[in-house]
């Protein structure tokens, strides 16, 4: 981690303590060094300094290529190591996207993804992209889930008072079995979905949504 980066989160984290009702467990699950995919659900603008002030590790996000237009932010965005993703583009743009984040990987960081793609309107999870599941599955590096519940409660101006707990659950890092050339389509959404049952299992019930187990269904 850089200095400037250090600096910032020892510098905010404690404003976050005073506007915010939050706490984080499982951060001993978190792998000290190395490569690793850190997936969460997305359901506020928030979410990403939760992540970041609650992790041991700097995270380089992976964030929608909309918030890259402004030039200050991506000056922002560009010193935190985070860079823009089309969602809806070419072959070409994605193997790009691809090649980065492969990069990230290779210099043994940690790489941020919401695989939902954008953010819950309903604070329950979305049927996921695959792209994250092909990252995980060519890379070959560890997956580490984690859940995101009260952000959700962060809308308007009434949180200020009300101050909803906010918990950032992280789960123990897993594999996704690797690729062995092209992935199809049927693969790709196993994974997907192994990647996604993951994140829902540190959600509470009413979050899981798409990915919600039913007991009666399993065994």
């Amino acid at each position: 981690m850089t200095f400037s980066r250090r600096v910032f989160l020892t510098v905010f984290r404690p404003l976050l303590n005073i506007l915010f009702s939050w706490r984080v467990t499982g951060n001993e699950n978190v792998p000290v060094t190395g490569p690793v995919i850190l997936t969460a659900n997305h359901v506020s603008a928030a979410d990403p300094f939760f992540l970041a002030f609650g992790l041991p590790r700097w995270i380089d996000f992976m964030a929608k290529e909309e918030l890259f237009r402004s030039a200050f932010v991506r000056a922002i965005f560009r010193w935190a190591g985070s860079f823009s993703i089309r969602r809806e583009g070419e072959m070409r743009h994605t193997q790009g996207v691809l090649n980065q984040a492969i990069g990230v990987l290779e210099r043994g960081s940690m790489l941020g993804i919401f695989p939902e793609g954008s953010r819950s309107r309903d604070g329950k999870l979305r049927k996921a992209r695959t792209g994250c599941a092909v990252l995980a599955s060519q890379a070959d590096v560890p997956v580490l889930p984690v859940g995101i519940a009260g952000t959700d409660k962060l809308g308007g101006i009434s949180w200020l008072w009300k101050r909803p707990p906010i918990v950032v659950n992280i789960g123990k890092p897993f594999r996704v079995t690797p690729a062995q050339g092209r992935l199809g389509r049927a693969q790709r959404q196993c994974l997907t979905t192994q990647i996604m049952s993951e994140i829902a299992n540190l959600l509470p019930p009413e979050q899981r949504g798409a990915y919600e187990r039913h007991e009666d269904r399993e065994g």
